[in-house]
Parts: structure tokens; C-alpha cells; sequence
């Protein structure tokens, strides 16, 4: 009995079958092999083989994002902010269920933003959630000028309006030089965006972080929503992506 102990000590083993928690692992972390990105999606699949160019192409044709990595693909430079978390609660039979409610907002400053809202057990899971979320609606911000147009497009093209509960949201266009006049939620949400000049006016209950942010949120979005006169110009109809690379898309794709 003493000899088998023996032997097994010098296998690295004690008694048993020898299949114990100890011995060496066999294998290293498989890390590196979930960072390569497989598109489940037609529009991944695109993306990932180069057929898609730019992220405004799936915007000419109003294409549903459904995977985060296209936009990593095509936006890389992009910042995160959490605006706000709160704790929200559910009342259950065995009492009080907490969770906390994460507002992330997404852009580089360069005519993207998107907005996510999550709600986890744990506060980085929702933001890691909001993100994610922030990336899948993240929508293009039309500028343009106040007077004339030298230069770069620096503000809102014209006035717009967002609501969300009580709260409403208002961009006025403002000269070249007169900064972000607005509160600190709403001028960071507007700095991400792009913009470099605008008015704000708010009403209704501004304090109500989360409904602010998205009325500020669905206000950008409405820039995009007026036919001003310089897009008046007839435009072709091209095929869309799907259509034009059906062949592609036919192809059995390789796991």
C-alpha cells in the first residue's frame, strides 16, 4: 500500500482514479481563438469580406446592424461615456430584487452617435451591455452651417426637436465660435456627435437623467429628417447589397 502511495506521488497523484483536480492542465486558455470575429449575419459576412466600404453604405440602404463588430470594423476610434447608473428594484414574493441601469452614450466626434441603455445584476456587466447596445444604434448626425458655408459644417442644420416623456429637447444652430450652450449631459452628448456650435432649450423634467438623454438623443437623430432644398436632386437607384452580391452570399460559408 505504501509502494502505491509512492508511486503515486511520483506521478504527481494521490489515490483514486487519477483523474483529480491536481496534475497538470493539458491545453492553455483558448482566448485567442474567440477574438476572431465569425459573422453570423448576411451583412457581417459582407463586411468582414470586404464588399461593404463604408458604414454609410449600409445607411443609404437602411440595413439593420445586428452584430457590434461592424461597427467596430468601421468606426474603431470610438469613446464610451456613462452618463448615469441607478439602481432599480422589483418587488417579489421573497422581497426586493436590485439591479442597476446603465446609460452609455457612443461617438467619435465625427457625425456618429449612438445611445444604449442595460440593466444587470452588476454594474460592469450593464455597462459592458450598454455599450454593445450604444454600437447597435449608433446613427449618422447630419451638420451643417449658420449663415454662410465656409468652411466645415460645425452645427445643427436647422432647428430640431426630440421628445422623451415630459421632457423635450430642442438644437438650435448657433455662429461659428459660440460653443455648446447646454447643460453637461446634453453637451457631451452633442461633442460626441460632432457638434461643435449649438443653442439648447429644455423643458419638462430635465432632472429625470435617463428620458433627458434620449429626448437630446432622438433630437440628433431628426437632423436626418428634413428634405432641405440642396437634397432635392434626383438620385439613381443602385442595387442594394444583398442584391448585388447575392452570388457571394449563396456561397457556403466555412466554419
Amino acid at each position: 500500500m505504501a509502494d502505491s502511495a509512492t508511486a503515486g506521488a511520483s506521478r504527481g497523484r494521490g489515490f483514486g482514479r487519477g483523474r483529480g483536480r491536481g496534475g497538470p492542465r493539458r491545453g492553455g486558455r483558448r482566448g485567442e481563438e474567440k477574438n476572431e470575429w465569425v459573422p453570423v449575419t448576411k451583412l457581417g459576412r459582407l463586411v468582414k469580406a470586404n464588399k461593404i466600404k463604408s458604414i454609410e453604405e449600409i445607411y443609404l440602404f437602411s440595413l439593420p446592424i445586428k452584430e457590434y463588430q461592424i461597427v467596430d470594423y468601421f468606426l474603431p476610434k470610438l469613446t464610451d461615456q456613462v452618463m448615469k447608473i441607478m439602481p432599480v428594484q422589483k418587488q417579489t414574493t421573497a422581497g426586493q430584487r436590485t439591479r442597476f441601469k446603465a446609460f452609455v452614450v457612443i461617438g467619435d466626434e465625427n457625425g456618429h452617435v449612438g445611445l444604449g441603455v442595460k440593466c444587470a445584476k452588476e454594474v460592469a456587466t450593464a455597462i459592458r451591455g450598454g455599450i454593445i447596445l450604444a454600437k447597435l444604434s449608433i446613427i449618422p448626425v447630419r451638420r451643417g452651417y449658420w449663415g454662410s458655408n465656409l468652411g466645415e459644417p460645425h452645427t445643427v442644420p436647422c432647428k430640431v426637436t426630440g421628445r422623451c416623456g415630459s421632457v423635450m429637447a430642442r438644437l438650435v444652430p448657433a455662429p461659428r465660435g459660440t460653443g455648446i450652450v447646454a447643460s453637461p449631459t446634453a453637451k457631451r452628448v452633442l461633442q460626441l456627435a460632432g457638434i461643435n456650435d449649438c443653442y439648447t432649450s429644455s423643458r419638462g423634467s430635465t432632472r429625470t437623467l435617463g428620458n433627458f438623454v434620449k429626448a437630446t438623443f432622438a433630437a440628433i437623430g431628426n437632423t436626418y429628417g428634413f428634405l432641405t432644398p440642396d437634397l432635392w436632386e434626383e438620385t439613381e437607384f443602385v442595387k442594394g447589397p444583398y442584391q448585388e452580391f447575392s452570388d457571394f452570399l449563396a456561397q457556403k460559408q466555412r466554419k
